[in-house]
């Protein structure tokens, strides 16, 4: 187990040496006259006017390459919910580093104190010319979705959603990887979903992409069918066609995805799952059921869970820094659902691949594909090349990629250099 983080510790991490997590630094000298008039008047004059003439210059001339802006409302903070866009910083700035640790992506946490739809996307839309994607976070549901659905449409950079689209890719990965453990094929399952927020919406729909066909979604209220008049359109989209009580809806199911809080399914409703169960309990930081108490009725069973202190941790971080470095490197116009599905195709093909010694000194010699490791550790190097050139391909072969001539063996050899 981990240890615990206390909140002296916390506290303390974000206040020294220096206030916050990050800082900026240049990428050209600046210690000359002649350098000053190179990097400001007179000399920033030319590439301005190169700009002017050819907007897609700014790709070449600026940071706009590998600038992603993380942009919040504050309205759906981890488990925190709507404390504001001030106190949502803090996890802003902590994504912004994840993108520069992992992927050497370069990002500015924005912070927006607006909660209407319109307004909100009237200020990102007027300052996204700054920045070669956005990556929206922690902005509630429904409104989560139109804001995506609105800037993905009106803009011309990849715009993507990671409390939606990166839990989808990564239990895909992982879905896949534990179908092919249990011997059963996607097309086959009966999947229950616990939840019907942004991430349980993008999660069945990237699950029905891949081949699933019997999902049943569960909200606060039961089961989600047409019979009921109190759906929006979001959950229309899986209703079935007639009522079912909720251990109808469990028995002999092969997979639970739980993305609502601890104690929406228990252990009565894991008996009556099938003989080998998967089970991702993804209530973050305490699971909606713990694994023990899962493997207590179904010891074949394989579980997930949002902690990095149980295996087969779901975390996003998998996948969104890769994502946008790939995106970012082949100057996508947006993140489609062919590059969502290499993604989550790319993370399953690398746990089946021999674990490096690096990641077997931090998590012991017993890694090895299995019902314990159907995922990647997120400190696995590899991730970077795999999933950022799986990305930048599907971008390329699915016409959303601006650059001409991509060759993908030079990019993965371009990708290795920087690990």
């Amino acid at each position: 187990m981990s240890k615990t983080v206390t909140k002296e510790e916390a506290l303390d991490y974000h206040e020294f040496p220096t206030p916050g997590k990050l800082a900026i630094a240049t990428t050209t000298d600046l210690k000359t006259q002649r350098d000053l008039s190179l990097a400001y008047t007179p000399g920033v004059a030319y590439p301005c006017l190169e700009i002017e003439k050819d907007p897609e210059a700014a790709y070449k001339y600026t940071a706009k390459r590998n600038l992603v802006a993380v942009i919040s409302n504050g309205t759906a903070v981890l488990g925190l919910g709507d404390i504001g866009a001030m106190a949502s910083k803090p996890v802003m700035e902590g994504k912004s580093v994840l993108f520069k640790s992992f992927a050497a992506v370069d990002s500015f946490d924005i912070e927006v104190d607006e909660k209407d739809v319109d307004a909100f996307c009237k200020v990102v839309k007027a300052i996204a010319p700054t920045f070669g994607g956005i990556n929206l976070e922690d902005i509630s549901s429904p409104s989560c979705f139109e804001i995506e659905r609105r800037l993905i449409e009106e803009l011309d950079i990849p715009v993507m959603h990671d409390d939606q689209h990166g839990t989808a890719i990564i239990t895909t990965a992982g879905l896949i990887n534990a179908c092919e453990i249990v011997h059963k094929k996607l097309e086959d399952l009966k999947v229950v979903v616990i939840g019907a927020g942004a991430a349980a919406i993008s999660c069945s729909r990237m699950y029905k992409s891949v081949g699933v066909k019997n999902i049943i979604m569960c909200d606060s209220k039961g089961v989600i069918h047409k019979e009921r008049n109190d759906l929006n359109k979001y959950k229309v989209e899986f209703a079935i066609d007639k009522p079912m009580t909720f251990d109808d809806a469990f028995r002999d199911a092969d997979v639970v995805l739980g993305l609502s809080k601890p104690g929406t399914f228990k252990e009565e409703h894991i008996a009556l799952m099938a003989d080998e169960p998967i089970v991702f309990a993804l209530s973050n930081p305490t699971p909606e059921l713990f694994p023990e108490d899962i493997l207590k009725i179904r010891d074949k069973a394989i579980v997930g869970t949002g902690r990095s202190d149980f295996d087969n941790q779901i975390n996003n971080v998998l996948g969104f820094p890769f994502i946008f470095r790939g995106a970012l490197d082949v100057q996508a116009k947006k993140i489609n659902m062919q590059m969502k599905k290499a993604a989550a195709y790319a993370i399953a093909d690398l746990a089946k691949k021999p674990v490096p010694a690096d990641i077997k000194e931090l998590f012991g010699e017993h890694i090895v594909f299995s019902k314990e490791y159907i995922i990647p550790k997120a400190f696995d190097k590899r991730l970077l090349v795999e999933v950022s050139s799986a990305v930048a391909n599907a971008a390329v072969e699915s016409g959303v990629a601006r650059i001409k001539n991509f060759n993908l063996e030079e990019y993965r050899e371009k990708l290795s250099k920087m690990i």
